[in-house]
């Protein structure tokens, strides 16, 4: 399994907390390493970032270790990782300051405060118009022979952006979620074990197009100027991913960690959010104007409290390796 370590030290005042190690994925890093400049120069906590992967593989790093574990904080859990996280005992509940800024009781992951949100956006599949002739309208269209080996997606084993397509093939097509799967195994070039890996093929031409987020059209036009990629939400049917931050229940920091949970609900945090994540903030800001390019769904699916991600992997895992 491959695993990326970054460490960043930010060492800025000699009167300092003890250093609060924080973990998260690796496309976190460009936040890490503007904002955490400034909590540190806020509290005088020094703050030791690392990332590992996506945040399924850092779920399994932790269950892995559990009381072993080093860090105190963990950033990126979704709303969908946070049934395994909850089910785990991984994090201790924190109401944190700030807490009432949040724009909508939709963006809750949990009522115990075991998770604060710090973002959120609809996954969507992008693609290069300019490479791609076929009109696409539904997800059905992929399944076409003309996009065999053409779309790259990310493994919902390890990515959390992975699981939440998955999710959201299966709120799409219900009954029909592994009749589409084994049509649109074919269409799949390469699974990545997370997005940044997939972003990466994507640009640099290996396919045409991916499961990404709608927001992509943002970020399209603040680096190219243009809107280079199409976004695709079928009818308008969108899966709105949630993420959020939480103690890890083993910490002996646990003051510090909480000053950092605060922070995170601060404009000093989220204002490095749409231009890093390409999320929105969870508090009211004024956003970027290239933000006026992103795609917001027309309606929000939502799984039902009987829907098991576990058993949607299993059938998943099933379609993908059989011969």
């Amino acid at each position: 399994m491959k695993k990326l370590l970054i460490v960043l030290f930010l060492t800025l005042l000699s009167v300092s907390f003890a250093s609060l190690v924080v973990y998260s994925y690796d496309s976190f890093l460009p936040v890490a390493e503007s904002a955490f400049y400034e909590f540190t120069l806020q509290t005088g906590i020094e703050v030791e970032f690392r990332t590992v992967g996506d945040s399924g593989t850092l779920i399994s790093l932790v269950l892995a270790n559990r009381e072993r574990f080093d860090g105190d904080v963990i950033i990126g859990i979704d709303n969908l990782l946070s049934f395994r996280a909850f089910r785990e005992d991984i994090f201790i509940p924190y109401i944190p300051r700030g807490y009432d800024k949040i724009i909508s009781p939709d963006l809750l992951i949990d009522p115990q405060w075991r998770l604060t949100p710090y973002d959120f956006g609809a996954i969507a599949i992008i693609y290069d118009s300019s490479a791609v002739e076929k009109n696409i309208d539904s997800m059905w269209d992929l399944t076409d022979r003309s996009f065999r080996r053409s779309i790259i997606i990310q493994d919902p084993r390890t990515s959390s952006t992975g699981q939440a397509f998955l999710l959201w093939t299966y709120l799409l097509h219900g009954e029909r979620f592994e009749e589409f799967w084994r049509a649109f195994k074919p269409s799949i070039l390469t699974i990545t074990l997370g997005w940044g890996e997939s972003f990466q093929k994507f640009e640099s031409g290996e396919a045409p197009i991916m499961v990404s987020y709608a927001t992509d059209g943002a970020y399209s036009t603040h680096y190219y100027g243009e809107q280079l990629y199409a976004v695709l939400i079928p009818e308008g049917k969108g899966y709105v991913q949630i993420e959020g931050a939480g103690i890890v229940r083993w910490t002996d920091k646990l003051e510090e960690a909480q000053k950092l949970i605060d922070f995170l609900l601060t404009e000093s945090f989220q204002k490095h959010i749409p231009l890093n994540q390409w999320m929105f903030p969870v508090i009211d800001l004024e956003m970027p104007e290239v933000f006026d390019h992103a795609v917001r769904p027309e309606s929000i699916l939502k799984i039902a409290d009987d829907v098991s991600i576990e058993e949607l992997i299993a059938k998943w895992e099933e379609i993908i390796y059989e011969r």
